[in-house]
């Protein structure tokens, strides 16, 4: 099984989507966690291009990734800018917090990974455990709407060593009873016309419905749900919507 954020992968995301680099969302989260005084729970911290700049907001964030690369390069970054976190290895679909958090955030449709319907239901639930009783849960959605068969598109970038790395994606499946896809991706690093590292990565997609994804959160416990539309509150999605957040509060009462 071809896995996702590895070496090559998390060093493009990092040179692609550098610390603070916003869709709106950087702005979007730090409004919401303003009044927040308590701990905050960011799953796939990533390379901490979020989770960075909220750290030097001066809120108290912790952070989990289950790709150790992508967890290297957020424990640098941090270094650099004298912070020391708490960061460690775990993943969505198992983890359980001995203490109870104030609000977890899942930004940028980085729960989507959870390409199976069980994977993520038991995600979520384990969410709603890690929260303390009234504690928010914020999680970024988007839907899949084009899917093209058969074109390979191709990016590159730049190390700063001048190395370049380029990667080919391709689509290879769509199931839309079990509602996600799955791309095939090739990275390859060069250094003065020479591959020097390749790599193959299998990156599967989830995607929901507006109204079911609301659902299975009341199912699970949750309930004040509040749909926002790219990064503006309270705004509901309409057909050229890109990012849907869902924030919820886990009534434990």
């Amino acid at each position: 099984m071809l896995g996702f954020y590895n070496h090559l992968s998390s060093e493009v995301y990092d040179l692609d989507k550098p610390i603070g680099h916003s869709f709106g969302d950087v702005e979007f989260y730090k409004e919401r966690l303003l009044s927040n005084k308590g701990k905050i729970l960011e799953p796939a911290v990533g390379t901490g291009r979020i989770f960075i700049p909220l750290l030097e907001s001066g809120l108290q964030v912790e952070g989990y990734d289950s790709s150790p690369e992508m967890l290297r390069i957020c424990q640098d970054h941090c270094q650099k800018r004298g912070l020391s976190p708490i960061l460690f290895e775990a993943d969505m679909e198992t983890y359980l917090s001995p203490t109870s958090y104030q609000t977890i955030i899942v930004p940028t449709g980085t729960f989507l990974l959870l390409y199976e319907r069980e994977s993520s239901i038991r995600a979520l639930q384990n969410f709603y455990h890690n929260l303390e009783n009234g504690g928010k849960l914020i999680v970024d959605l988007f839907l899949q709407t084009e899917f093209t068969f058969g074109t390979t598109s191709t990016r590159t970038w730049t190390c700063d060593n001048a190395d370049v790395i380029t990667y080919q994606d391709t689509l290879v499946e769509v199931d839309h009873i079990n509602q996600y896809s799955i791309s095939y991706g090739r990275y390859e690093k060069w250094r003065k016309g020479t591959l020097i590292e390749t790599e193959l990565e299998r990156f599967p997609l989830r995607w929901y419905g507006v109204e079911e994804f609301r659902l299975i959160l009341e199912k699970i416990g949750f309930d004040q749900i509040i749909i926002s539309a790219d990064y503006q509150f309270g705004v509901y999605p309409t057909k050229t919507t890109k990012m849907i957040t869902f924030e919820a509060i886990a009534n434990k009462a």
